[in-house]
């Protein structure tokens, strides 16, 4: 089997196919949530705690000299993504709690007792009458 070909299964395979859109909405979820975050949750909290702004948080380690940038620790920031890690954290165990609780109702349900083909209806007469034939008549 060549390279390519086996490659080309590989790929077309729908476990592979499905990562890939999961990868790609998690993407969009991402973004979403860092949005939610930075556009939505953060300013009330800013204003709670004095209209102050995380992501200006930051710890300067070195001045600025001539054309030599300043160093700086952006602690801020790294704050700011830790509440985006906890709220997508938050956001998915939600959803697959969600999707426990659905998939736990689907195996709880009966599901109905299928109806015998017309095939397994004769052969089941037939079945039927051939014992009465053989039982004795008394």
């Amino acid at each position: 089997m060549s390279f390519m070909k086996e490659f080309r299964e590989f790929a077309m395979r729908g476990n592979v196919v499905d990562l890939a859109v999961g990868v790609i909405i998690g993407a969009a979820f991402g973004k979403i949530v860092s949005s939610l975050v930075a556009d939505i949750i953060m300013p009330p909290l800013g204003l709670l705690i004095g209209g102050v702004d995380f992501k200006s948080f930051e710890l300067v380690l070195r001045d600025a000299q001539g054309t030599v940038p300043a160093v700086v620790m952006k602690y801020g920031v790294f704050i700011q993504n830790i509440f985006d890690f906890v709220i997508v954290a938050l956001a998915i165990f939600c959803a697959i709690k969600l999707m426990n609780k659905m998939r736990r109702k689907e195996d709880v349900e009966p599901e109905a007792p299928a109806k015998p083909t017309a095939e397994e209806t004769l052969l089941s007469e037939i079945r039927d009458l051939l014992k009465q034939q053989q039982t004795p008549k008394l």
